[in-house]
C-alpha cells in the first residue's frame, strides 16, 4: 500500500485557499490536513470553523481536522458541520480521552489521537481498538517549518509493534518536518500517513513534491 499523503493547509497561501485546494484535488494527495490552533494549547492561532467550512466547499478529498485546542469536546459537532471527515484530538488536552473518542465516532467520523513529542505511546494501550489513527507529532506543535525530531523513528516502531500485538487496525500518521529526506525511513518504521506542509506548499512544483513522498 502506498503511503497516504495529507498536505497541511496551514502552510498554504491563505489569500489563495481555493487555488491551493484545487491543486490538492488534482494532485496525488489523499487527505486535506487542517490544523486548528487556539493560542492556548499551543502558542499560536491558525484558523477556525469558518475557514474550515470554506475549504470544505472546494476539497474533493477527505478533510482530516487536527484539533490542537483545549477542551476539544466543545467543538466536535461544529467541525463535523464544517466538513470534517476525521478528527484527531490531543491526548494531553483530553482528561477523558475515551469519552472524547466515543463522541467523535458517534458523529460518524473517523477518530484519531495526537501525541506530542514527549508523550508516551502507553496512553494508547487501551484505546487501540477504538481509534482509526494516531498522529505522532515529530515537531513541537504550534508552528510549521520546524526541524524533524529524530527520536520519532523509534516511537513509530514501538507504536507499530503495539498495534500489531493488539491485532488492531490503526494508521500511524506523522506530522511535522516531513520531506523527501525522511519519508522513506518513516514508512519503513511503520508510518502510513505523512503530513507535509512547508515541503509541499513551499515547493516550486507542489504536485511533484507530493508525488516524491508518496512511496
Amino acid at each position: 500500500m502506498k503511503t497516504l499523503i495529507a498536505p497541511s493547509v496551514l502552510a498554504a497561501d491563505f489569500a489563495n485557499l481555493q487555488r491551493d485546494a484545487v491543486m490538492l484535488n488534482e494532485s496525488q494527495a489523499d487527505w486535506f490536513h487542517i490544523d486548528i490552533m487556539d493560542g492556548m494549547f499551543v502558542p499560536n492561532i491558525s484558523f477556525g470553523l469558518p475557514v474550515c467550512a470554506a475549504i470544505s466547499k472546494h476539497a474533493k478529498k477527505p478533510m482530516d481536522v487536527h484539533l490542537m485546542i483545549e477542551q476539544p469536546d466543545r467543538y466536535l459537532e461544529d467541525f463535523k458541520k464544517a466538513g470534517a471527515d476525521m478528527i484527531s484530538v490531543h491526548a494531553e488536552a483530553c482528561p477523558h480521552l475515551h469519552r472524547t473518542i466515543q463522541k467523535i465516532k458517534e458523529l460518524g467520523l473517523k477518530a484519531g489521537v495526537a501525541l506530542n513529542p514527549h508523550t508516551s505511546i502507553d496512553c494508547l494501550r487501551y484505546l487501540l481498538h477504538e481509534i482509526d489513527y494516531v498522529c505522532i507529532m515529530s515537531v513541537n506543535p504550534g508552528f510549521g517549518g520546524q526541524k524533524f525530531i529524530p527520536t520519532t523513528y523509534q516511537k513509530v516502531r514501538d507504536l507499530k509493534d503495539m498495534i500489531d500485538e493488539a491485532g488492531a487496525e490503526v494508521l500511524i500518521q506523522i506530522d511535522g518536518g516531513v520531506d523527501a529526506s525522511n519519508a522513506a525511513k518513516l514508512k519503513e518504521a511503520g508510518a502510513s500517513v505523512l503530513v507535509a506542509g512547508s515541503y509541499v506548499f513551499g515547493a516550486e512544483d507542489p504536485k511533484a513534491a507530493i508525488e516524491k513522498i508518496k512511496l
